[in-house]
């Protein structure tokens, strides 16, 4: 039997509590977070486009956060679908329905909006970095579109409609074959993340390009999947991991 949820006060981010609200993410700082607070101005710039970032009550990393399709900042294409980037429940939170009640609102709240379906990032294996796509499965998301690299587009359709990747998605190759980095700051560990691989590319003498997304038009138009974040070496497409240094000299040594 399920566990009763310990707490079912959720609050969604505005642009008038957006400054005193804790961000979920399992950064642990008492100064002000660099990832944090960049995560806080895109939020910011975001909300008046209909963006939605749902939250437990407490801090704690129990949030969804979507948008509307036509803005939310990832190479998708379909009318009138809501595009959820990330549904997180981690530690002590899990396994007591908070995610059902998450999944939930946004299927209602999309209803209610009359919108076509809810889409999301996924893959043929789970991957790090992405919401789990088995959980969204129970809920009737289903592959609708796929790629070379393993990718795929998870779609719950509430009128047969079904969103696509952009064709420029498909493409994972660029003709830079250093190692290049797409990345926005929508999420708090970029910041780390970036400062964690330039360290390590200057330490090691690794060429590194890092190319920052911060309109609709580049991230509609990116050459790979974006969640918020895309790893080319060699001119082809690696992950929408982030990164830590193991796993940064498994694509080096490629």
């Amino acid at each position: 039997m399920e566990n009763l949820p310990l707490n079912l006060d959720f609050v969604n981010i505005t642009a008038e509590n957006l400054a005193a609200e804790h961000l979920c993410c399992i950064i642990r700082s008492k100064k002000p977070h660099p990832g944090v607070e960049a995560k806080r101005q895109w939020l910011s710039d975001r909300l008046g486009e209909g963006h939605v970032f749902r939250k437990l009550n407490a801090k704690a990393a129990v949030f969804i956060e979507y948008a509307p399709l036509e803005t939310a900042w990832v190479p998708i294409t379909g009318d009138h679908y809501v595009y959820i980037y990330c549904l997180w429940v981690s530690g002590d939170y899990k396994r007591k329905g908070y995610g059902r009640r998450l999944m939930e609102y946004c299927l209602a709240d999309a209803k209610e909006q009359g919108k076509s379906g809810i889409c999301m990032l996924g893959a043929k294996k789970q991957k790090s970095w992405l919401s789990d796509q088995s959980f969204a499965k129970r809920f009737g998301f289903e592959a609708v579109d796929t790629t070379a690299s393993g990718y795929e587009l998870l779609a719950l359709s509430f009128d047969g409609t079904t969103p696509r990747f952009a064709q420029n998605a498909k493409k994972e190759e660029i003709e830079s074959k250093e190692l290049s980095i797409y990345y926005d700051l929508q999420c708090p560990y970029i910041d780390q993340s970036v400062e964690t691989i330039k360290r390590y590319c200057e330490t090691n003498d690794v060429p590194v390009s890092f190319l920052r997304v911060d309109t609709l038009q580049k991230a509609k138009e990116l050459p790979c999947v974006f969640n918020n974040w895309g790893v080319f070496y060699k001119g082809k497409f690696e992950t929408v991991n982030l990164l830590n240094i193991a796993y940064l000299e498994r694509i080096l040594k490629k």
